[in-house]
Protein backbone atom coordinates (compact mmCIF):
# COMPACT_ATOMS: atom_id res chain seq x y z
CA UNK A 1 0.00 0.00 0.00
CA UNK A 2 1.16 3.38 -1.11
CA UNK A 3 0.43 6.42 1.02
CA UNK A 4 -2.29 8.52 -0.25
CA UNK A 5 -4.49 11.59 1.13
CA UNK A 6 -6.45 8.32 2.37
CA UNK A 7 -4.12 7.29 4.22
CA UNK A 8 -5.40 7.41 7.65
CA UNK A 9 -2.10 8.81 9.73
CA UNK A 10 -0.83 7.99 13.78
CA UNK A 11 -1.78 10.64 16.23
CA UNK A 12 2.12 11.26 16.23
CA UNK A 13 2.45 12.14 12.11
CA UNK A 14 1.80 16.33 12.08
CA UNK A 15 -1.17 16.10 8.54
CA UNK A 16 -1.57 19.53 6.43
CA UNK A 17 -4.67 21.93 8.58
CA UNK A 18 -6.21 23.08 5.00
CA UNK A 19 -8.52 21.75 2.42
CA UNK A 20 -5.88 20.78 -0.19
CA UNK A 21 -9.05 20.11 -2.79
CA UNK A 22 -9.54 24.38 -2.75
CA UNK A 23 -6.48 25.56 -3.02
CA UNK A 24 -5.01 26.47 -6.59
CA UNK A 25 -1.51 25.88 -7.47
CA UNK A 26 0.69 29.66 -7.22
CA UNK A 27 3.85 28.40 -7.65
CA UNK A 28 5.84 26.34 -9.86
CA UNK A 29 8.87 24.94 -9.30
CA UNK A 30 11.44 23.75 -11.31
CA UNK A 31 14.02 20.97 -9.78
CA UNK A 32 11.57 19.26 -7.22
CA UNK A 33 14.35 17.22 -5.77
CA UNK A 34 14.55 16.54 -1.72
CA UNK A 35 16.23 20.03 -0.56
CA UNK A 36 13.03 21.75 -1.94
CA UNK A 37 10.33 19.09 -0.64
CA UNK A 38 12.47 19.59 2.94
CA UNK A 39 12.53 23.04 2.67
CA UNK A 40 10.76 25.49 0.41
CA UNK A 41 7.03 23.21 0.55
CA UNK A 42 7.60 22.85 3.98
CA UNK A 43 7.43 26.99 4.45
CA UNK A 44 4.68 26.92 1.83
CA UNK A 45 2.92 24.42 3.69
CA UNK A 46 3.27 26.47 6.99
CA UNK A 47 2.05 29.46 5.75
CA UNK A 48 -1.10 27.29 4.08
CA UNK A 49 -1.84 25.89 7.80
CA UNK A 50 -1.20 29.30 9.09
CA UNK A 51 -4.23 30.63 6.52
CA UNK A 52 -2.84 31.57 3.27
CA UNK A 53 -4.68 29.89 0.26
CA UNK A 54 -3.92 29.26 -3.21
CA UNK A 55 -0.36 28.77 -3.19
CA UNK A 56 -0.20 25.02 -4.04
CA UNK A 57 3.06 23.69 -5.72
CA UNK A 58 3.40 22.28 -9.02
CA UNK A 59 6.70 20.47 -9.39
CA UNK A 60 8.93 20.38 -12.50
CA UNK A 61 11.72 17.66 -13.06
CA UNK A 62 13.67 18.64 -16.54
CA UNK A 63 14.78 15.37 -17.07
CA UNK A 64 14.43 12.69 -14.68
CA UNK A 65 10.83 11.27 -13.99
CA UNK A 66 11.79 9.62 -10.62
CA UNK A 67 10.12 12.52 -8.49
CA UNK A 68 7.28 12.24 -10.58
CA UNK A 69 6.46 8.75 -10.05
CA UNK A 70 7.60 8.83 -6.31
CA UNK A 71 4.75 11.66 -5.48
CA UNK A 72 1.76 11.56 -7.99
CA UNK A 73 0.87 8.43 -7.40
CA UNK A 74 0.53 9.18 -3.77
CA UNK A 75 -1.85 12.62 -4.67
CA UNK A 76 1.38 14.99 -4.07
CA UNK A 77 1.91 13.57 -0.82
CA UNK A 78 5.47 12.79 1.33
CA UNK A 79 6.50 12.89 4.52
CA UNK A 80 9.61 14.83 6.12
CA UNK A 81 11.51 13.12 8.44
CA UNK A 82 13.38 15.22 10.90
CA UNK A 83 16.18 13.72 12.96
CA UNK A 84 18.45 15.10 15.61
CA UNK A 85 20.27 12.99 18.72
CA UNK A 86 17.17 13.49 20.84
CA UNK A 87 15.32 11.58 18.13
CA UNK A 88 12.92 11.86 14.98
CA UNK A 89 9.42 13.23 14.33
CA UNK A 90 7.37 12.61 11.12
CA UNK A 91 5.11 15.32 8.87
CA UNK A 92 2.87 15.03 6.12
CA UNK A 93 3.30 17.57 3.96
CA UNK A 94 0.23 18.63 1.58
CA UNK A 95 1.82 21.55 -0.37
CA UNK A 96 2.76 19.62 -3.46
CA UNK A 97 -0.14 19.02 -5.67
CA UNK A 98 1.63 17.23 -8.73
CA UNK A 99 4.70 16.71 -10.51
CA UNK A 100 5.24 17.12 -14.59
CA UNK A 101 8.19 15.76 -16.28
CA UNK A 102 9.13 18.17 -19.04
CA UNK A 103 10.63 15.43 -21.27
CA UNK A 104 7.57 13.56 -21.25
CA UNK A 105 5.03 16.75 -21.50
CA UNK A 106 6.71 20.07 -22.07
CA UNK A 107 3.27 21.44 -23.33
CA UNK A 108 2.24 20.81 -19.80
CA UNK A 109 4.79 22.62 -18.09
CA UNK A 110 4.89 25.78 -19.94
CA UNK A 111 0.96 25.68 -19.83
CA UNK A 112 1.45 25.83 -15.22
CA UNK A 113 4.08 28.91 -16.01
CA UNK A 114 1.45 30.81 -18.28
CA UNK A 115 -1.80 29.98 -15.70
CA UNK A 116 -3.70 32.76 -14.11
CA UNK A 117 -3.01 31.72 -10.87
CA UNK A 118 0.68 31.13 -10.97
CA UNK A 119 2.61 34.23 -9.45
CA UNK A 120 5.90 32.51 -8.87
CA UNK A 121 8.33 29.80 -10.46
CA UNK A 122 10.88 29.07 -8.39
CA UNK A 123 14.33 26.35 -8.64
CA UNK A 124 16.34 24.22 -7.78
CA UNK A 125 18.29 22.79 -10.26
CA UNK A 126 22.25 23.30 -8.84
CA UNK A 127 24.52 25.30 -9.76
CA UNK A 128 25.22 23.36 -13.31
CA UNK A 129 21.91 23.99 -13.81
CA UNK A 130 21.76 27.56 -14.96
CA UNK A 131 24.13 26.36 -18.00
CA UNK A 132 26.84 28.94 -17.82
CA UNK A 133 30.15 29.26 -19.45
CA UNK A 134 33.42 29.06 -17.34
CA UNK A 135 33.40 33.33 -17.64
CA UNK A 136 29.87 33.13 -16.21
CA UNK A 137 27.84 33.93 -19.25
CA UNK A 138 25.25 31.64 -21.05
CA UNK A 139 25.83 28.85 -22.92
CA UNK A 140 23.25 29.57 -25.84
CA UNK A 141 23.68 26.61 -27.48
CA UNK A 142 22.85 24.59 -24.45
CA UNK A 143 20.01 26.76 -23.08
CA UNK A 144 17.48 26.28 -26.23
CA UNK A 145 18.18 22.10 -25.68
CA UNK A 146 15.22 20.23 -24.36
CA UNK A 147 16.33 20.51 -20.48
CA UNK A 148 17.02 24.00 -20.30
CA UNK A 149 15.09 26.14 -17.57
CA UNK A 150 15.39 28.85 -20.09
CA UNK A 151 13.04 27.13 -22.63
CA UNK A 152 10.50 26.66 -20.69
CA UNK A 153 10.58 29.61 -18.71
CA UNK A 154 10.43 31.94 -22.16
CA UNK A 155 7.73 29.97 -23.44
CA UNK A 156 5.17 30.71 -20.82
CA UNK A 157 5.93 33.98 -20.38
CA UNK A 158 5.37 34.24 -23.78
CA UNK A 159 2.16 32.85 -23.39
CA UNK A 160 1.57 34.95 -20.42
CA UNK A 161 2.21 38.23 -22.38
CA UNK A 162 0.00 36.94 -25.16
CA UNK A 163 -2.81 36.37 -22.57
CA UNK A 164 -2.49 40.14 -21.35
CA UNK A 165 -1.34 38.72 -17.83
CA UNK A 166 1.70 40.13 -15.64
CA UNK A 167 4.48 38.52 -15.16
CA UNK A 168 5.73 36.44 -12.53
CA UNK A 169 8.49 36.00 -9.95
CA UNK A 170 11.31 33.93 -10.79
CA UNK A 171 13.08 32.60 -7.46
CA UNK A 172 16.22 30.94 -7.62
CA UNK A 173 16.94 28.93 -4.33
CA UNK A 174 20.10 27.28 -5.45
CA UNK A 175 23.73 28.24 -3.80
CA UNK A 176 24.78 30.71 -6.38
CA UNK A 177 26.59 33.81 -5.40
CA UNK A 178 23.86 36.91 -6.16
CA UNK A 179 21.76 33.97 -7.18
CA UNK A 180 18.81 36.44 -8.73
CA UNK A 181 20.99 38.57 -9.93
CA UNK A 182 22.36 35.93 -12.04
CA UNK A 183 19.39 34.15 -13.11
CA UNK A 184 17.99 37.72 -14.66
CA UNK A 185 21.16 38.17 -16.46
CA UNK A 186 21.05 34.60 -17.83
CA UNK A 187 17.40 35.11 -19.13
CA UNK A 188 17.95 38.57 -20.28
CA UNK A 189 20.54 36.83 -22.62
CA UNK A 190 18.22 34.02 -23.55
CA UNK A 191 16.27 36.27 -23.92
CA UNK A 192 18.02 38.17 -26.55
CA UNK A 193 19.47 35.58 -28.41
CA UNK A 194 15.72 33.91 -28.94
CA UNK A 195 13.18 35.96 -28.01
CA UNK A 196 14.08 39.33 -28.29
CA UNK A 197 10.49 40.95 -28.51
CA UNK A 198 9.72 39.45 -24.94
CA UNK A 199 12.94 41.01 -23.27
CA UNK A 200 11.01 44.84 -22.78
CA UNK A 201 8.22 42.91 -21.05
CA UNK A 202 10.75 40.62 -18.78
CA UNK A 203 12.26 43.71 -17.67
CA UNK A 204 9.10 45.47 -16.89
CA UNK A 205 7.11 42.57 -15.18
CA UNK A 206 9.68 39.89 -14.17
CA UNK A 207 11.60 39.98 -11.01
CA UNK A 208 14.38 37.71 -9.69
CA UNK A 209 15.06 37.91 -5.73
CA UNK A 210 18.33 37.04 -4.35
CA UNK A 211 17.66 34.33 -1.62
CA UNK A 212 19.42 32.00 0.89
CA UNK A 213 18.68 28.68 2.07
CA UNK A 214 20.05 26.59 4.46
CA UNK A 215 18.97 23.20 5.68
CA UNK A 216 20.64 19.66 5.31
CA UNK A 217 18.91 17.03 3.40
CA UNK A 218 21.01 13.80 3.07
CA UNK A 219 19.90 11.51 -0.15
CA UNK A 220 16.97 8.88 1.11
CA UNK A 221 17.85 5.30 1.35
CA UNK A 222 16.23 2.65 1.48
CA UNK A 223 16.50 1.93 5.11
CA UNK A 224 15.08 5.83 5.83
CA UNK A 225 11.83 4.74 3.56
CA UNK A 226 11.51 1.28 5.68
CA UNK A 227 11.50 3.77 8.99
CA UNK A 228 8.63 5.57 7.93
CA UNK A 229 6.96 2.74 6.42
CA UNK A 230 7.27 1.08 9.88
CA UNK A 231 5.44 4.01 11.18
CA UNK A 232 2.94 4.65 8.87
CA UNK A 233 1.61 1.48 7.57
CA UNK A 234 1.98 1.95 4.23
CA UNK A 235 4.83 2.66 1.79
CA UNK A 236 6.04 6.38 1.09
CA UNK A 237 8.30 6.90 -1.64
CA UNK A 238 9.00 10.50 -1.55
CA UNK A 239 10.15 10.62 2.29
CA UNK A 240 12.53 13.25 2.88
CA UNK A 241 15.22 13.20 5.77
CA UNK A 242 16.36 16.02 7.62
CA UNK A 243 17.73 18.30 10.38
CA UNK A 244 15.42 20.75 12.57
CA UNK A 245 17.58 23.67 11.34
CA UNK A 246 16.26 25.92 8.52
CA UNK A 247 17.07 28.70 7.46
CA UNK A 248 15.30 31.11 4.08
CA UNK A 249 16.29 34.50 3.97
CA UNK A 250 14.60 36.35 0.86
CA UNK A 251 15.02 39.55 -1.12
CA UNK A 252 11.38 41.14 -0.87
CA UNK A 253 11.38 42.03 -4.22
CA UNK A 254 8.09 39.91 -5.79
CA UNK A 255 6.76 41.24 -9.15
CA UNK A 256 3.38 39.88 -7.61
CA UNK A 257 1.86 37.82 -4.60
CA UNK A 258 3.46 35.41 -2.57
CA UNK A 259 2.79 33.62 0.75
CA UNK A 260 3.41 35.30 3.75
CA UNK A 261 6.17 32.81 4.49
CA UNK A 262 7.97 35.53 6.95
CA UNK A 263 4.90 34.76 8.88
CA UNK A 264 6.61 30.61 9.15
CA UNK A 265 10.00 31.80 10.05
CA UNK A 266 11.47 32.82 6.26
CA UNK A 267 13.45 36.41 6.53
CA UNK A 268 12.34 39.06 4.35
CA UNK A 269 15.11 41.25 3.91
CA UNK A 270 16.00 44.14 1.16
CA UNK A 271 20.05 42.70 1.16
CA UNK A 272 20.28 38.91 1.03
CA UNK A 273 23.73 39.18 0.21
CA UNK A 274 25.92 38.67 4.06
CA UNK A 275 23.60 35.66 4.60
CA UNK A 276 24.36 34.27 1.29
CA UNK A 277 27.96 35.02 1.75
CA UNK A 278 28.07 33.41 4.93
CA UNK A 279 26.59 30.48 4.03
CA UNK A 280 28.50 29.91 0.69
CA UNK A 281 32.03 30.39 2.52
CA UNK A 282 31.35 28.92 5.89
CA UNK A 283 28.22 26.50 6.10
CA UNK A 284 29.40 25.35 2.08
CA UNK A 285 32.72 26.05 1.96
CA UNK A 286 33.14 23.93 5.02
CA UNK A 287 30.95 20.87 3.63
CA UNK A 288 33.19 20.84 0.61
CA UNK A 289 36.53 20.62 2.50
CA UNK A 290 34.54 17.90 4.43
CA UNK A 291 33.63 15.65 1.76
CA UNK A 292 37.53 16.13 0.15
CA UNK A 293 39.59 15.27 3.18
CA UNK A 294 37.52 13.06 4.51
CA UNK A 295 37.36 10.86 1.53
CA UNK A 296 40.80 10.87 1.71
CA UNK A 297 40.70 10.16 5.15
CA UNK A 298 38.57 7.05 4.74
CA UNK A 299 35.77 8.21 5.98
CA UNK A 300 31.93 8.36 4.11
CA UNK A 301 30.00 10.58 6.22
CA UNK A 302 30.21 13.89 7.44
CA UNK A 303 29.35 13.32 11.52
CA UNK A 304 32.36 11.25 11.46
CA UNK A 305 34.73 13.16 9.58
CA UNK A 306 34.32 16.17 11.61
CA UNK A 307 34.56 13.93 14.53
CA UNK A 308 38.56 12.91 13.26
CA UNK A 309 40.83 14.90 15.29
CA UNK A 310 42.92 15.70 12.49
CA UNK A 311 39.98 17.26 10.57
CA UNK A 312 37.80 19.11 12.92
CA UNK A 313 40.76 21.78 13.32
CA UNK A 314 41.23 22.40 9.72
CA UNK A 315 37.04 22.73 9.58
CA UNK A 316 36.98 25.09 12.28
CA UNK A 317 39.94 27.67 11.23
CA UNK A 318 38.33 27.56 7.64
CA UNK A 319 34.54 28.77 9.03
CA UNK A 320 36.55 31.42 11.60
CA UNK A 321 40.04 32.44 10.22
CA UNK A 322 39.70 32.19 6.63
CA UNK A 323 35.63 32.85 5.71
CA UNK A 324 34.26 34.77 8.26
CA UNK A 325 36.85 37.70 8.04
CA UNK A 326 36.06 37.99 4.05
CA UNK A 327 32.27 38.30 5.41
CA UNK A 328 30.61 42.33 6.19
CA UNK A 329 28.29 40.96 8.09
CA UNK A 330 24.80 41.99 8.64
CA UNK A 331 23.91 43.83 12.11
CA UNK A 332 23.17 40.95 14.26
CA UNK A 333 24.69 38.75 12.37
CA UNK A 334 26.99 36.84 14.55
CA UNK A 335 29.58 34.80 12.37
CA UNK A 336 31.28 33.03 15.63
CA UNK A 337 27.93 31.53 16.90
CA UNK A 338 26.89 30.53 13.87
CA UNK A 339 30.13 28.47 13.08
CA UNK A 340 29.38 26.85 16.81
CA UNK A 341 26.24 25.99 15.17
CA UNK A 342 27.69 24.55 11.88
CA UNK A 343 29.94 22.38 14.18
CA UNK A 344 26.86 21.21 15.84
CA UNK A 345 25.15 20.74 12.93
CA UNK A 346 27.84 18.89 10.92
CA UNK A 347 28.37 15.87 14.14
CA UNK A 348 24.54 15.22 14.13
CA UNK A 349 24.79 11.24 14.28
CA UNK A 350 21.61 11.31 13.18
CA UNK A 351 21.67 12.28 9.60
CA UNK A 352 23.67 9.95 7.88
CA UNK A 353 24.99 12.74 5.12
CA UNK A 354 27.11 10.89 2.68
CA UNK A 355 30.59 12.76 2.24
CA UNK A 356 29.82 11.32 -1.85
CA UNK A 357 27.14 13.23 -1.87
CA UNK A 358 28.66 16.88 -1.01
CA UNK A 359 31.71 15.88 -2.89
CA UNK A 360 29.37 16.19 -7.01
CA UNK A 361 30.19 18.77 -9.27
CA UNK A 362 32.84 20.56 -7.31
CA UNK A 363 33.97 22.44 -10.37
CA UNK A 364 30.84 24.27 -10.47
CA UNK A 365 31.13 24.71 -6.33
CA UNK A 366 34.50 25.49 -5.52
CA UNK A 367 34.99 29.00 -7.36
CA UNK A 368 32.38 30.54 -4.88
CA UNK A 369 33.32 28.69 -1.63
CA UNK A 370 36.60 28.63 -1.67
CA UNK A 371 38.40 30.78 -4.51
CA UNK A 372 36.60 33.74 -3.86
CA UNK A 373 37.89 33.69 0.36
CA UNK A 374 41.34 32.88 -0.98
CA UNK A 375 41.60 35.75 -3.52
CA UNK A 376 40.21 37.78 -0.52
CA UNK A 377 43.26 36.62 1.51
CA UNK A 378 45.62 36.70 -1.35
CA UNK A 379 45.36 40.69 -2.16
CA UNK A 380 46.04 41.00 1.61
CA UNK A 381 49.44 38.75 1.60
CA UNK A 382 47.48 35.88 3.74
CA UNK A 383 47.57 32.28 3.61
CA UNK A 384 44.70 30.21 3.80
CA UNK A 385 45.95 26.54 5.08
CA UNK A 386 42.85 24.85 5.63
CA UNK A 387 41.77 25.91 2.03
CA UNK A 388 45.42 25.14 1.06
CA UNK A 389 44.39 21.40 2.39
CA UNK A 390 40.91 21.41 0.73
CA UNK A 391 42.19 21.78 -2.79
CA UNK A 392 45.19 19.61 -2.21
CA UNK A 393 42.34 16.78 -1.33
CA UNK A 394 39.63 17.90 -4.25
CA UNK A 395 42.92 16.75 -6.56
CA UNK A 396 43.54 14.32 -4.82
CA UNK A 397 40.15 12.83 -5.26
CA UNK A 398 40.23 13.14 -8.81
CA UNK A 399 43.25 11.05 -9.03
CA UNK A 400 41.31 8.45 -7.32
CA UNK A 401 39.48 5.49 -7.86
CA UNK A 402 36.05 7.16 -6.69
CA UNK A 403 33.19 8.28 -9.22
CA UNK A 404 33.70 12.05 -10.12
CA UNK A 405 29.96 13.11 -10.74
CA UNK A 406 30.30 16.33 -12.44
CA UNK A 407 29.64 18.01 -15.96
CA UNK A 408 33.71 18.45 -16.30
CA UNK A 409 34.47 15.06 -15.10
CA UNK A 410 36.62 13.99 -17.66
CA UNK A 411 38.49 17.31 -18.36
CA UNK A 412 39.13 17.37 -14.54
CA UNK A 413 40.64 13.63 -14.32
CA UNK A 414 42.76 14.65 -17.16
CA UNK A 415 44.19 18.06 -15.84
CA UNK A 416 44.88 16.58 -12.26
CA UNK A 417 46.99 13.69 -13.34
CA UNK A 418 49.94 15.75 -14.35
CA UNK A 419 52.65 17.63 -11.85
CA UNK A 420 51.48 20.82 -13.25
CA UNK A 421 47.75 20.14 -11.90
CA UNK A 422 47.02 23.44 -9.87
CA UNK A 423 47.94 25.73 -13.09
CA UNK A 424 45.90 23.77 -15.50
CA UNK A 425 43.04 23.20 -12.91
CA UNK A 426 43.08 27.17 -11.53
CA UNK A 427 46.16 29.17 -13.55
CA UNK A 428 45.06 31.57 -16.69
CA UNK A 429 42.92 29.70 -19.41
CA UNK A 430 42.66 27.08 -16.50
CA UNK A 431 39.55 24.57 -16.08
CA UNK A 432 38.08 26.89 -12.93
CA UNK A 433 37.28 30.86 -14.16
CA UNK A 434 38.03 32.40 -10.86
CA UNK A 435 40.11 35.84 -9.91
CA UNK A 436 42.80 33.98 -7.42
CA UNK A 437 45.13 32.36 -8.94
CA UNK A 438 47.60 29.40 -7.78
CA UNK A 439 51.06 31.15 -6.30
Amino acid sequence: MRLSAQTPLPASVQAPGYDRERQAAGIVHIGIGAFHRAHQAVYTDDAMNAGDRDWGIIGMSLRSGDVAAQLNLQDGLYTVSTRSAAGSELRLIGAVQKVLVAADDPQAVIDAIAAPTTHIVSFTVTEKGYLRRPDGSLDLAAAVGSASLYRFIAAGLAARKAAGLRGVTLLSCDNLAGNGAVLRRLMREYLAAYQPDLSAWFDGECTCPATMIDRIVPATTEADRADVEAMLGVRDEGVVVTEAFSQWVIEDNFAGPRPRWEMVGAELVADVAPYETAKLRMLNGAHSALAYIGLGSGHALVHQAIADPAIRPLIDRLMREEAAPTIDAAPGQDLAAYADALLDRFANPALHHRLIQIAMDGSQKIPQRWLETLAWHRVRGQCCPSLEAAIAAWIAFLRSDHPIDDPLAGKLREAAAGPDAMERLFGDGGLIASEWRPA
